[in-house]
């Protein structure tokens, strides 16, 4: 088993929407809800801690007891947002799968594939990946994802789309942003994080390259493209609403 958290606490606001992203509706029910029906059916996960901020408490009133919460006062990136669950977490014995709250086409399958390695392994950090052929149709919105930086096929780093070089942004392989962690090694060293970038956050991404300098081991499962589709602006949920 692993403690699955999910980070929905972001505002939405290119969504133009009164409610939190997490609960506008796809496939006739809200798009979080797809993400823990997979995770319920994976197998892999109890039950799930939700990162919740803006308007908590209507996601609380449409989730009730499905998951635990967590607050993040100020949204001021992935790795704080999973840093606020250090003092929930930091006395149990699970390791760790950080999904997103805003991605409602992630297969049961694919978790339980990922879980299965990570814990087989026994690596520090797990992640998925995803190659797309190009940038075009709905594929255009994987353009925003951070690319996957490799040397002689071993992943060196993660690079946000903000803070790439031209050469970087015509990588293909990109990260959605699923990834297992060691939970020892996790919060030993998520508060040394820095916000030296262009967003001035606390990337969760940043602790791949950590753990690579470390010399500990980061491996990766590649996923189906349409499965990472997340759920960021009007036009992407057009998108998703066609692929659910």
């Amino acid at each position: 088993m692993l403690q699955v958290i999910i980070l929905a606490a972001g505002h939405g606001k290119r969504m133009n929407s009164d409610i939190p992203k997490p609960l506008i509706e796809v496939g006739g029910k809200p798009i979080i809800q797809h993400l823990l029906d997979s995770i319920k059916i994976s197998g892999i996960c109890e039950k799930p801690i939700a990162v919740i901020g803006q308007k908590a408490e209507l996601v609380k009133e449409k989730l009730g007891d499905q998951v635990e919460y967590v607050v993040q006062e100020e949204q001021l990136g992935t790795g704080h947002a999973v840093a606020v669950c250090k003092e929930k977490l930091k006395d149990t014995d699970e390791d760790i799968l950080v999904l997103y709250g805003d991605h409602p086409l992630l297969k049961a399958d694919s978790l339980k594939k990922l879980a299965d390695l990570h814990q087989k392994e026994q690596s520090t950090i797990t992640l998925m990946t995803n190659t797309v052929k190009n940038f075009d149709d709905w594929r255009e919105p994987f353009i925003q994802f951070g690319r996957i930086i490799r040397t002689d096929n071993q992943i060196r780093e993660i690079v946000e789309k903000k803070d790439c070089t031209p050469e970087q942004l015509e990588i293909k392989e990109v990260n959605p942003g699923y990834y297992c962690f060691n939970q020892n090694w996790l919060w030993q060293n998520i508060d040394k994080l820095k916000n030296e970038n262009a967003q001035g956050e606390y990337y969760l991404t940043d602790l791949v390259k950590m753990a690579i300098d470390q010399n500990q081991k980061v491996l990766s499962s590649n996923i189906e493209p349409k499965e990472a589709l997340g759920v960021n602006t009007a036009e992407q949920l057009e998108i998703v609403k066609k692929l659910v």
